[in-house]
């Protein structure tokens, strides 16, 4: 017998919501005791459907070694693709690797390269959003697709609106994020729906070796410190 689909009305909407607010809590409060623990890590974003035989995913792994061997430790999605290459790189150096899961479609398990003890799950993805930008002295944008330019464009707002403290904004790839930034300084910078000093958030590298200088530049003479 086919069973018929439940439509839940107002009220039970309502009842849900209450108890799921005890559920976003526990999600905060699991990720801030994890995540302060850490230290000093760089958030890095790209896609999940980047292969290992891919130039970005090889430099990646590069990236996120120098970084570790720097100090930092490397927070991810968790899942394949650039992911992975992330929390690979960490591991190769010895580094710390945190790896921040959630259930997508293209993102069905959690990458072999993260620390035991420091793989997160997460139902919502504001809470992981939280995550990454508290605990991030920086932003790595690898190439990728809606989902890496979310973070982008949300860490941009944070911080052109003064609601967090500025970080490196880092895009890594000359030929993939050129047309993107064109379009920024000629189209919204021209309408004035930006300022020109807002361009100065954001910079763009090809290697590894300028990532690292860019973060480690920034931090000199400054305070390693969770950014709100």
């Amino acid at each position: 017998m086919k069973k018929e689909q439940h439509h839940k009305g107002w009220n039970e909407i309502k009842i849900n919501d209450s108890w799921a607010i005890f559920k976003i809590m526990g999600e905060f409060v699991s990720g801030y005791e994890k995540m302060s623990a850490i230290g000093p890590c760089v958030s890095i974003f790209g896609s999940a459907r980047t292969k290992p035989d891919n130039p970005y995913y090889k430099l990646t792994v590069s990236v996120c070694q120098q970084l570790s061997q720097s100090g930092y430790g490397i927070i991810t999605g968790g899942g394949p693709g650039i992911m992975e290459a992330g929390n690979r790189g960490a591991s190769i150096a010895g580094g710390t690797s945190v790896g921040l899961n959630i259930d997508l479609p293209f993102e069905q398990n959690d990458n072999p390269y993260i620390d035991k003890d420091k793989s997160l799950d997460f139902d919502y993805f504001f809470v992981r959003k939280v995550m990454f930008v508290k605990y991030a002295q920086g932003f790595v944008v690898m190439p990728g697709g809606f989902g890496t330019l979310d973070e982008l464009f949300e860490a941009l707002t944070l911080i052109q609106t003064e609601k967090i403290a500025q970080f490196p904004i880092i895009l890594v790839g000359t030929e993939f994020w050129s047309g993107l930034l064109d379009w920024i300084k000629t189209t919204m910078l021209n309408a004035g729906n930006i300022s020109e000093e807002d361009l100065d958030l954001i910079r763009l590298v090809d290697t590894a070796e300028e990532v690292v200088s860019l973060i480690d530049s920034f931090y000199k003479g400054r305070m390693l410190a969770p950014n709100f």
